[in-house]
């Protein structure tokens, strides 16, 4: 078994489910009292979000580089950020690092391809839905079409991700507001909708959508076991 360096604690909600997923598919795949070979560095967020909100993107790629330095010093075969956001960073920490990286865009894109989805539409934070870092990598090296909300969704979409489920507050209203969202996106083509920060299936799942939802956090944990055990199991 590959031992799986995870750097989370951004936010820790999403973090938590990660260890958990990651566990429980190890446990099934092994049997009896299996269960992953994790090193985990988690971050107090408080500070993570200051300086995203500063657009100290430089200072957070010097941290992120730092961190993936330390999970390969501790014996990481590989690392999986636990946050779609923070992959903004992804290619320098593995040019500067040398460890590898499950990148959450590429694992997404496996089950859009899977699902012979041409295009979807990507909610996540501001920065993961109006920069390139995210959208490019599914346009570029996957060929998937992406499209993201108008701009006054994606501030409802940023300011529940920050106002609420990053503190671990899931409200019925704020559900209504992504459903709505989710059928403006299908009037416009989307076939699918990939849930591209790892807080938002706390609050939205396949049962909320008439449209294909892709859970990047339920994905990326699968991909990191299925890296993790792949003489166990079938890739």
């Amino acid at each position: 078994m590959k031992t799986i360096g995870l750097i989370g604690g951004m936010s820790w909600e999403a973090s938590a489910v990660y260890y958990r997923i990651i566990n429980e598919l190890v446990r099934a795949h092994l049997g009896s009292t299996h269960s992953a070979k994790i090193i985990m560095y988690s971050f107090d967020f408080a500070e993570i979000e200051k300086l995203q909100e500063q657009g100290e993107w430089d200072k957070l790629t010097d941290i992120m580089i730092d961190i993936g330095q330390r999970l390969k010093n501790g014996g990481a075969d590989f690392v999986v950020i636990c946050a779609n956001t923070m992959h903004k960073m992804a290619d320098a920490l593995v040019r500067q690092t040398g460890i590898p990286l499950l990148h959450i865009a590429d694992a997404a894109a496996g089950e859009i391809r899977k699902n012979g989805l041409q295009k979807v539409a990507l909610l996540g934070t501001k920065y993961t839905m109006e920069e390139d870092f995210y959208k490019a990598r599914l346009a570029q090296k996957h060929g998937i079409e992406v499209i993201i909300p108008d701009q006054k969704e994606r501030e409802v979409i940023h300011a529940v991700i920050f106002q609420e489920l990053v503190q671990g507050k899931i409200l019925q209203s704020s559900r209504e507001a992504f459903q709505i969202i989710i059928e403006h996106l299908h009037s416009r083509g989307a076939e699918g909708v990939v849930l591209g920060c790892t807080e938002i299936p706390l609050l939205i799942s396949q049962k909320d959508s008439l449209v294909p939802i892709f859970d990047t956090t339920q994905i990326h944990a699968e991909a990191a076991v299925a890296l993790s055990l792949q003489e166990h199991i079938t890739m």
